[in-house]
């Protein structure tokens, strides 16, 4: 890089679940300094214009290449903010990111890189339930666009079996409709039909929606590409709470000895 152009720099920024109030200072100083800003076009639309800032929309599916426009802007001397919703690391830019670095330039290995945390929409949604991941727990993204779903179905039975409370990002969307009617059939063949399962819609924004019921009773139709759902282990409660929601959902810090956990 010659003496005369600006140095430039990448932060990958998690943007939280919808929620202004939910994006870390970190990321808002970040945004404010930035000259380009890179992401799936909801997300960047999320990001206010101003003065001195270009924004660039494009489609869900080209993350490596908008990782590769990215590195390329910076190696230009440009502070460029690659946006995700919740936590960039969780199924999001972050490992796209640096997929795209391992394969490119070997000079973009040189650049200012940063990843910043934001709220995941799987931790912002077991807030407003309660702590049903209060516990040991995994998450699954449910789409089979990257992996099989062979894959996705042993992870579910493992899990289960391992007796995780489970976040499932990506349920159901009009391209693979049939795939969460099956991670259901899946969870109740594991799990039996009683185990507490819950819906968010789109938490921390004016249409957020959330639902608590039971294998047996869910529906495919619950669920789409704005809903993270969870499933509790065989230890989680629900009960009663003063909140609109009628209950609250939590996992015990504890669990009896393993032979006991059914």
């Amino acid at each position: 890089m010659s003496a005369e152009q600006p140095e430039g720099w990448v932060r990958i920024v998690g943007l939280g679940p919808g929620s202004e109030s939910l994006i870390t200072p970190e990321a808002s100083r970040v945004l404010e300094q930035a000259t380009d800003v890179v992401g799936y076009v909801p997300y960047v639309e999320r990001v206010a214009p101003r003065l001195g800032l270009t924004r660039h929309g494009s489609d869900n599916r080209e993350e490596i290449r908008r990782a590769e426009q990215a590195l390329e802007m910076a190696a230009a001397g440009r502070r460029v903010a690659v946006v995700s919703s919740g936590d960039p690391g969780v199924f999001a830019m972050g490992a796209a990111l640096f997929e795209a670095l391992e394969a490119g330039m070997p000079a973009w290995r040189a650049l200012d890189i940063q990843v910043l945390p934001g709220v995941s929409a799987m931790l912002a949604a077991s807030a407003r339930l309660g702590a049903p991941l209060g516990h040991d727990f995994c998450c699954i993204n449910l789409s089979d666009n990257l992996k099989p779903w062979a894959l996705i179905e042993k992870r579910l039975r493992l899990a289960a079996e391992a007796d995780f409370a489970m976040a499932f990002y990506n349920p159901r969307s009009r391209a693979r409709p049939a795939g969460f009617a099956r991670a259901l059939a899946v969870l109740r063949e594991a799990c039996g039909e009683a185990r507490p399962i819950m819906f968010a819609r789109a938490v921390s924004t004016p249409e957020e929606r959330l639902s608590v019921t039971t294998l047996g009773e869910a529906t495919p139709e619950m669920a789409d590409m704005r809903t993270l759902v969870m499933v509790g282990s065989s230890l989680t409660r629900r009960m009663p709470g003063a909140r609109s929601e009628g209950e609250w959902v939590y996992t015990p810090r504890s669990t009896p000895s393993w032979g006991a956990v059914s």
